[in-house]
């Protein structure tokens, strides 16, 4: 009886090895090596159907048209809507909104044909209340309870649906691999399985992945490649607001984001996300700052809030919610030896409103001001807007489209806005009430902002 051959592959990263080690190579964490067997698919190959090749010339380019929903945050991050036979993986932390966002889209579909919604992981009557509380109900939106993807693929050849769900793809398992579902091997089986379904039935699919602690999606990194679109559900659970990002799309940019906000009622688009972020801003509050902050290539106004006290230890403590740490303890090094704020015996606590995690170099010269505004309190004008990189000298560097970021203020009643020098001039065609201030050093803004 010939010897059953296995491998093992890392649950973290999907590297693989002839032998057990306790230390994966490929993402240095500790027994995460599990052992799978080795599958041989040449039997299955003789199956498949060849393709032939074409001459670049004769390939139809002609546009394919894309599948809209009635979310229109969702259709902006995708590119215009759904391109049929995509494979499109959505992940996010649990909890965060994957199913109620998917279950949203399925129903509006479901409106003008047959909608197949995979569950491996609820039961039919779970999925049905859920579905209830969305307002999602209707005859075409059909829900399946099924683990096994060769049985949910013959159903959904049979259906030809407009789009299939599947949640989630750690669920699923084919009875060609022998290993566990949820497995390295069961997840990138699957995936290809579905991946091919989709390009020769020309039915988009849309694929919930669970995440690992460090935020990646589980399984092997080749599972993101091998779909056509990555999407990220991301927010803070305490929090309402919710972002979807584009990590990777063929058939659109991924500098787009979606907003939405998590209601009682299921999740709600955000058509206006400044204003929305803005409501409970204070009147006149010394340590906050407006912020024009970009979202891939969609400008946001956050509110920036520092608080600023002397410490009654001997160690002062510096804190960032949504905010780089290192980089706040750059900027109050800065503010320190520039403009001569002395903030050793100082606690210092910064925090962007509303959940959103800046990751923009822009958003330095509004920080800084922050901390300067709590430390001396003294409340900066309500109508201002920062924008501009700090450097280690003090200097404030250009951003990019600073425009976009003057206009999106704009429309919200904003009339004054201080950004680098650098950006002054490839601005024009503002309004005449619109005053736009350019600063050279922090220093300079400090004064600009407290006349």
């Amino acid at each position: 009886m010939a010897k059953k051959k296995i491998r093992f592959v890392c649950q973290e990263c999907g590297f693989d090895s002839p032998k057990w080690l306790g230390h994966c190579p490929g993402c240095g964490e500790w027994n995460t090596m599990v052992e799978e067997p080795v599958t041989d698919f040449s039997a299955k190959a003789k199956y498949m159907t060849p393709s032939k090749p074409l001459p670049v010339c004769d390939i139809d380019t002609s546009a394919v048209p894309r599948i809209t929903t009635s979310l229109q945050e969702f259709d902006r991050v995708l590119g215009g809507g759904i391109v049929p036979g995509a494979l499109i993986l959505i992940g996010g932390d649990p909890g965060i909104g994957k199913s109620t966002l998917l279950l949203a889209v399925a129903g509006y579909l479901s409106q003008g044909s047959h909608v197949l919604y995979v569950s491996g992981e609820e039961s039919l009557s779970q999925t049905r209340l859920r579905a209830d509380r969305l307002g999602t109900l209707h005859k075409n939106l059909l829900i399946m309870t099924e683990t096994n993807l060769d049985e949910v693929i013959a159903q959904a050849l049979l259906l030809k649906p407009k789009l299939m769900v599947i949640d989630s793809i750690q669920t699923m398992f084919t009875p060609d691999v022998p290993s566990a579902p949820g497995s390295v091997g069961q997840v990138r089986e699957s995936t290809a399985k579905l991946l091919r379904f989709a390009k020769e039935s020309q039915i988009a699919v849309a694929i919930i992945g669970h995440v690992t602690k460090e935020g990646n999606i589980a399984g092997p990194r080749l599972l993101e490649h091998m779909v056509d679109v990555v999407l990220y559900f991301e927010g803070e659970k305490t929090n309402s607001f919710r972002i979807l990002r584009a990590i990777k799309n063929r058939f659109g940019s991924t500098a787009e984001s979606g907003i939405f906000s998590m209601e009682e009622s299921g999740l709600t688009e955000v058509k206006n996300p400044s204003s929305f972020l803005l409501s409970e801003r204070p009147h006149k509050a010394p340590g906050s700052v407006i912020l024009a902050y970009l979202e891939g290539v969609r400008p946001l106004l956050i509110e920036i809030q520092a608080l600023v006290s002397t410490t009654p230890y001997g160690m002062p403590r510096r804190m960032a919610a949504g905010f780089d740490y290192n980089r706040l303890i750059l900027l109050m090094a800065v503010l320190e030896k520039r403009v001569g704020l002395l903030l050793g015996n100082q606690d210092a606590y910064v925090n962007a409103v509303g959940g959103i995690k800046i990751a923009e170099p822009a958003a330095d010269l509004a920080v800084a001001l922050a901390v300067a505004s709590s430390f001396r309190n003294i409340a900066l004008d309500n109508e201002t807007v920062v924008v501009g990189e700090v450097g280690l000298t003090g200097e404030v560097r250009k951003v990019p489209r600073v425009d976009t970021r003057i206009r999106e203020a704009a429309m919200l009643g904003f009339n004054k806005f201080i950004i680098p020098q650098g950006n002054l001039a490839g601005l024009k065609g503002f309004k005449q009430d619109i005053q736009v201030i350019g600063v050279e050093t922090v220093d300079e803004a400090l004064r600009v902002c407290t006349q």
